[in-house]
């Protein structure tokens, strides 16, 4: 009775860490259009003013999802929203409507396809209730932590390319990183975005900035 005992106890015991196991890892690299790594001062100047479009991808290293095989394969979610996007442990956030558009590894075929598109939609719930458009691009999504660099293209649609923060990226000596990345990540650091645009289809604008300390570069674990 007691061998049958701890038997289904072992068995339950696997089954959980079956269930808890991550199905997918790889790289990420996000950037908005406000200060991620700044002093509370300036962040509350921009508040409702700035942070109103984000960039985030990932790269897929090893793993499935809805029992599909992704590896290698990327994706990305560009967001525009009415105010800033974001959580801080300092003020709560309101972001009102937000859309976005997908942007997909044109490699991947239409079963992977739609794989990508639902590992987005349940990874940043609150972000993709108004997708506009899923399109596919070649994407490229390489990361150095060590030295703080990031580089993400979708074609000609979409850059992201990061720097370290170094010393004389501090204005007020009292930068902290004030937001969260938009996603949920593993070993996040903030960095400095040389270069954020968007220049394709889906809202009403597009942009490009240069030198704000706005990106994150981190893994994922889903």
């Amino acid at each position: 009775m007691r061998f049958m005992m701890m038997t289904a106890v072992a068995v339950v015991l696997q089954s959980v860490s079956f269930a808890t196991a991550a199905q997918m890892t790889g790289e990420y690299l996000e950037a908005r259009t406000c200060d991620v790594y700044t002093g509370p001062c300036f962040a509350n100047a921009e508040m409702d003013l700035a942070g109103k479009e984000a960039v985030m991808a990932w790269k897929v290293d090893k793993g499935t999802w809805n029992n599909v095989n992704l590896n290698g394969m990327s994706v990305a979610l560009v967001a525009v929203s009415e105010k800033t996007m974001g959580s801080s442990p300092y003020f709560k956030m309101r972001a009102g409507k937000i859309n976005s558009v997908i942007l997909v590894d044109e490699r991947a075929s239409s079963t992977q396809r739609d794989a990508l598109v639902s590992f987005v939609k349940e990874t940043v719930k609150e972000l993709t209730t108004n997708i506009q458009k899923v399109i596919a691009a070649p994407i490229e999504l390489v990361n150095d932590h060590e030295a703080g660099k990031g580089r993400f293209t979708a074609g000609n649609l979409a850059k992201i390319e990061t720097r370290a923060l170094g010393k004389g990226d501090c204005v007020c000596s009292n930068e902290q990183v004030f937001y969260d990345p938009l996603s949920p990540v593993k070993n996040s650091q903030p960095a400095l975005a040389s270069t954020l645009s968007y220049t394709g289809e889906g809202f009403d604008r597009t942009w490009t900035t240069h030198g704000q300390r706005s990106a994150f570069l981190a893994t994922f674990r889903r």
